[in-house]
């Protein structure tokens, strides 16, 4: 490690991610480490971490969903002109944009990202054009989301927060396959959550192919947000004013400390002075559209602001856990155990047929396999959606796991950061469409 590695910490953030980030740095030789102030415990590397590194790219720090980040568009309507036709337009936002991995409506695009990927410099990631071609335009799920918010100029803005889909998953998990021996088209072992970093040599011929295959990842997130900021519009009748567009989880080439660097910034907006990001929060509160300042000290955070507001429990606890349950199939009865609980009982007891129950009140019933809550969560998220209706909210899909309480509050970090970010314009949510609970999506992250 370099004696003049520098490493700086905003807000209050877990000691373990600040373990992570020195752990990562350290093993790169990095010039710098920075952890904003939403920062939390990640794969390898801490979400809201920024490390740069003078000779080495990292896939695990960038992370699965390469080119994640956010696009936001003033348009041209007026709040107070639309908010009555909310809901209407809520339904269609909800029925045109796939948040899963299917795409509900027919509604093929064509971009000239598709070409590059047909074209690919690292040829395996021409095999994925095809549903690179399918996906593009799809939201997916987990915390990414379609908005419409009332902006403090009385203009309506969309609002919009995904990455690079399956395309860039399957690039992501490619190359972490190739750094323990496998070929591209392999899944390698993910590790512990505290796993080293993965590192590539930037000179070396798989570090060159992974900085060719993160950019076209990069290039397809743009224009799969692009698209989707579109339809809205178009669903909208609107036009666009201003944009705001930014990755949050990518690698720069930069120059920091008098050193040119590859900057992997994971959950991390870039904020150079004078650069516009849009930053959100949860699905109940304020966005705001940010921009770097010319303050000395943004060269310590390696010009990277906040790209959220900030996990402060785990999806679990949030949600509960779906399992496989062990449930009575007696009229309106609602037992359950879990499989593993009835298959322990059954198998001490010897039983063979199926109607072994454990059942207290149907002694001669019989239990059936299905999917099913086996651990609550802390959010009651019934009472989220009708908090949400009372202010006003368009709720569209979502989940416990996405629910405001999940968060740390945005002003609170924004706090942390306020010498090296001016807030612009604050964003009130009117309309937000996300995954619903039961969405299955391998690549939401």
């Amino acid at each position: 490690m370099s004696s003049e590695m520098r490493i700086e910490v905003r807000g209050d953030v877990d000691a373990r991610a600040i373990e992570q980030l020195r752990r990562c740095a350290q093993a790169g030789d990095a010039v710098a480490g920075v952890l904003c102030a939403d920062g939390h415990v990640g794969y390898s590397q801490p979400i809201g971490g920024a490390i740069a590194y003078p000779d080495h790219i990292s896939p695990s720090g960038v992370g699965y969903d390469i080119g994640c980040g956010n696009k936001a568009v003033r348009t041209d309507l007026l709040t107070e002109d639309v908010r009555a036709d909310v809901p209407r337009l809520m339904d269609e936002v909800a029925a045109r944009v796939s948040f899963g991995m299917g795409r509900k409506n027919d509604e093929p695009v064509d971009h000239p990202v598709l070409d590059q990927i047909l074209h690919a410099d690292f040829r395996p990631q021409r095999k994925l054009v095809h549903s690179a071609r399918n996906q593009l335009g799809t939201v997916g799920a987990g915390n990414h989301y379609v908005d419409l918010f009332a902006g403090d100029d009385g203009h309506v803005w969309v609002g919009v927060h995904f990455g690079s889909r399956g395309f860039g998953h399957k690039t992501a998990s490619g190359f972490l396959s190739m750094a323990q021996g496998g070929r591209f088209d392999e899944r390698g072992s993910d590790g512990e959550m505290d796993s080293p970093p993965v590192l590539f040599h930037v000179d070396s011929e798989i570090g060159q192919s992974y900085i060719a295959a993160m950019e076209l990842a990069g290039a397809y997130a743009y224009a799969g947000r692009d698209v989707v900021v579109d339809k809205v519009l178009e669903i909208l009748g609107a036009r666009s004013l201003h944009e705001v567009h930014n990755h949050h989880n990518y690698a720069w080439r930069e120059e920091h400390h008098g050193v040119d660097c590859w900057v992997v910034r994971k959950g991390c907006t870039p904020a150079f002075p004078g650069q516009e990001g849009f930053v959100g929060a949860s699905m109940g509160e304020d966005a705001v559209i940010l921009r770097g300042t010319d303050a000395a000290a943004g060269a310590g955070l390696l010009h990277s602001t906040v790209h959220g507001a900030g996990r402060v429990m785990s999806r679990t606890q949030a949600a509960g856990k779906v399992g496989t349950r062990a449930e009575c199939n007696a009229r309106d009865c609602s037992f359950w155990v879990t499989w593993g609980q009835f298959r322990h009982e059954r198998d001490r007891a010897g039983a063979t047929n199926d109607r072994f129950t454990l059942c207290p009140d149907h002694p001669d019933g019989r239990m059936s396999k299905r999917r099913g809550r086996i651990r609550d969560g802390l959010i009651d998220f019934a009472a989220v959606q009708a908090d949400l209706a009372t202010k006003g909210i368009e709720l569209r899909g979502g989940a416990a796991d996405e629910a405001p309480d999940a968060y740390k509050r945005l002003d609170v970090v924004l706090q942390a950061h306020a010498d090296t970010v001016e807030i612009l314009h604050r964003l009130t949510p009117i309309g937000v469409a996300m995954a619903a609970a039961d969405t299955v999506d391998p690549f939401k992250d």
